[in-house]
């Protein structure tokens, strides 16, 4: 029932969009547009005012024939960089990319998308469904910014379906990571490097030695990285500030904040024993979450993907969404592939058959009759 260039028109109308973060006006006039055109009434909140953004999140309420909690359906509204005057290209075999120069913006249009085709078809087929619930974010790239100013108490449903993964259709993730990142300012003392050196505390080196002392990459079921170290700017001065950015992952939000703890350590000690003082910072961007493989939101997904033959991949994921800031406000869900790939590159692309395979899901999902 889904009808394929309904489907791609909407899609390559989205992609024609610049799509910043915090600059999504644009897209979401098109999706307000979409649902006014069925006879849903979405509302924007105001957290552009506080995101500095010039649009905020799309929140609808859609009542339903079948008597049955509701389900929130969940898409993102901007593209990472480069996101501006993208184009969008179909090959013989049915692949769609950018001319190269851009991102695709299949992250998360092709959710987008799939989701407004989705509702279309329910629609005009007049098919029985739950109530469902649509929440499409602002400047969810930069670490779910928009929705963080959401209010999400405002929300009926306990399950939800966040359409916002790479890979092909089928596959869902049901865990994700806290990610956290810290800075570190090493503040030293200038001095002339070739007069009076002795006179300066070298706040590169002593950043340098800490970076030295912290072990990256993947430690057990935590991982940790060192961005950027930058600091000095004369060769002939003893540099007096050095900032090192990284970050931290894992899927125990416990575990991530020991070694954050472990690194600040790290950090102030070093720049003690060097004679330099140190401020030292960090963010927890998301926090983590697992949904239980047994959960009705997941059975759900299984048996429409069954429905479909598809093959039901649920998987752990090491990349954040929105879903990690709604599972802490009590919302068991997954997110679920929409034919994306590569994603947050310039090579990004994915396929008309693929979208379709998104559109059918999400459909089915809404649908479903447990």
């Amino acid at each position: 029932m889904i009808q394929k260039e309904r489907l791609l028109d909407l899609f390559g109308r989205l992609v024609a969009i610049d799509s910043p973060s915090l600059g999504e006006r644009e897209v979401a006039d098109l999706i307000k547009t979409k649902l006014i055109d069925l006879g849903i009434s979405p509302q924007e909140d105001d957290s552009a005012v506080k995101t500095g953004g010039n649009c905020g999140n799309i929140y609808a309420y859609i009542d339903g024939a079948v008597k049955m909690p509701p389900l929130l359906f969940s898409a993102h509204m901007d593209t990472v960089e480069p996101s501006c005057g993208k184009k969008m290209k179909i090959d013989e075999n049915g692949t769609i990319t950018s001319d190269g120069t851009t991102v695709l913006g299949a992250d998360d249009f092709a959710g987008i998308a799939a989701i407004l085709e989705a509702l279309t078809t329910l629609k005009e087929s007049d098919l029985p469904h739950r109530p469902i619930e649509l929440l499409f974010t602002a400047a969810e790239e930069i670490y779910s910014v928009g929705l963080k100013q959401f209010d999400i108490a405002k929300l009926k449903s306990r399950e939800a379906y966040v359409f916002d993964l790479t890979g092909p259709v089928g596959s869902a993730a049901y865990q994700a990571p806290t990610i956290i990142s810290f800075k570190a300012v090493f503040n030293g003392r200038a001095a002339h490097a070739g007069f009076a050196p002795e006179k300066g505390i070298h706040a590169v080196k002593a950043a340098a030695e800490a970076v030295t002392r912290i072990v990256c990459g993947r430690i057990g079921d935590v991982t940790v990285n060192v961005g950027a170290i930058s600091g000095g700017g004369a060769t002939n001065i003893v540099p007096d500030r050095c900032a090192v950015t990284g970050e931290i992952r894992s899927n125990s939000d416990e575990k991530a904040h020991r070694k954050l703890d472990e690194i600040s350590d790290i950090i102030r000690k070093t720049a003690e024993i060097n004679g330099a003082s140190v401020e030292f910072e960090s963010t927890t961007h998301i926090t983590a979450y697992r949904t239980d493989l047994e959960h009705p939101v997941v059975k759900r997904f299984q048996d429409a993907c069954k429905q479909m033959n598809l093959r039901a991949d649920l998987q752990p994921t090491f990349g954040g969404s929105d879903h990690n800031l709604l599972a802490l406000h009590g919302i068991s869900g997954i997110v679920l592939a929409t034919a994306m790939n590569n994603c947050h590159s310039c090579t990004e692309y994915t396929s008309e058959q693929e979208i379709c395979r998104a559109a059918e899901l999400a459909l089915a999902l809404m649908t479903a009759k447990q």
